[in-house]
């Protein structure tokens, strides 16, 4: 939920009984109790009111769950509609959940889908190379790390889960979005690219080019774009459909890693890559 919904959930929500003015100051709502009672949980009780008995519901029935006020309940509803979190039958006026929740549903499903198939992979490719591991996946325009695996040797990189990267400088950014539909691309290359060291490719025209390098070799290298002192490289992971649905890096200091010597996991990162997206689905009839 980005924040103009926790914004515009905040400033419509309304309780249905108001405190009383004689209500004493020294009794203070315990925290737990305020955290319960807070728009964005109430926008979040909302979504889960309904289910397969009852898919659609109107704002009366809605207020009675709950124990919200009816103009509270349209408010948030409005609100969440134009996300596409919830959507209005117009013949009955009743609500549904939309369409949003089901791309957010799918998104974890990926993600956690990867995660189990690809874990025995990864260990593997750690075993082998000795480096740090990452697993990301796409968000937006971005990448997150989803899994990693943090080498044994006392020179290493760290990932942290749940972080976030560019696509555009990145080997697992690179890996997932070179094979992205067109408008995807564009997607990315709209916007002001970040510049984070200065090796960071920050013209479109030559993150296009870097693009195409992946697609013909079948990996992404990251040579201090990102973060000063590191080099990654990277290969993407397919599902059933053949669609790129995450990518495993391979990752060192430069200290340790040239550029030969990370070209060197090529071979054992592809076959990693390979064996994780057979577990997905992704035969040789896509290939």
């Amino acid at each position: 939920m980005n924040d103009a919904v926790v914004h515009a959930i905040k400033r419509n929500v309304e309780p249905m009984n108001p405190p009383s003015k004689h209500t004493s100051s020294s009794k203070k709502t315990p925290s737990s109790k305020r955290n319960r009672l807070s728009s964005v949980t109430t926008a979040i009780r909302l979504l889960k009111a309904f289910s397969e008995d009852e898919v659609e519901i109107g704002v009366s029935a809605l207020a009675l769950k709950l124990k919200v006020a009816k103009s509270t309940v349209h408010r948030l509803a409005v609100t969440l509609v134009s996300e596409g979190l919830l959507e209005q039958n117009p013949e009955t006026e009743r609500y549904k959940l939309g369409v949003g929740l089901f791309g957010l549903g799918t998104l974890v499903r990926r993600r956690m889908n990867v995660s189990n198939e690809a874990r025995p992979f990864l260990f593997d490719l750690r075993k082998h190379t000795g480096e740090t591991i990452i697993l990301g996946i796409p968000t937006d325009i971005e990448i997150m790390h989803v899994y990693d695996l943090e080498s044994p040797q006392a020179l290493s990189i760290k990932s942290d889960l749940g972080v976030r990267r560019p696509a555009h400088c990145t080997a697992v950014g690179r890996a997932i979005f070179a094979f992205a539909p067109e408008e995807t691309i564009e997607h990315v290359l709209a916007g002001p690219l970040a510049r984070r060291t200065p090796r960071t490719p920050v013209d479109p025209k030559q993150i296009r080019k870097i693009f195409a390098e992946v697609r013909e070799r079948g990996y992404a290298i990251e040579d201090e774009e990102s973060e000063p002192g590191i080099r990654v490289i990277a290969a993407p992971i397919r599902d059933s459909n053949g669609v790129v649905v995450a990518a495993v890096g391979i990752g060192g200091p430069l200290q340790r890693l040239s550029i030969e010597a990370l070209e060197g996991f090529a071979p054992p990162l592809l076959e990693t890559v390979a064996a994780i997206s057979a577990r997905l689905g992704y035969s040789a009839r896509h290939r």
